[in-house]
């Protein structure tokens, strides 16, 4: 019984090695922010990319704090604490 049980564990860990390769350039392509690279880039610690967006009426990104009483949207700030915001045309 137990030559049994290990040949069945051998061949299941045989077929486990036979998946297909999987390409790391496809992986690093996208990100799993739903901002721009140089805005993750800047931002500072402790702050929730993966909910970070841009508003529109103001050109900044915030981002919901999930607080422990209630989830707030916050502006997003860069490591000195300056919020990011995109420059305006003059």
């Amino acid at each position: 019984m137990q030559k049994r049980t290990a040949a069945i564990a051998l061949t299941l860990l045989i077929a486990a090695g036979c998946t297909a390769p999987t390409t790391q350039k496809a992986a690093d392509a996208e990100s799993p922010y739903p901002i721009p690279n140089e805005v993750v880039a800047i931002a500072g610690p402790n702050q929730d990319l993966t909910t970070a967006r841009l508003d529109p009426s103001d050109d900044c990104y915030w981002y919901y704090h999930a607080g422990p009483v209630e989830t707030t949207l916050v502006p997003l700030r860069a490591a000195n604490g300056n919020q990011i915001c995109n420059a305006r045309p003059s």
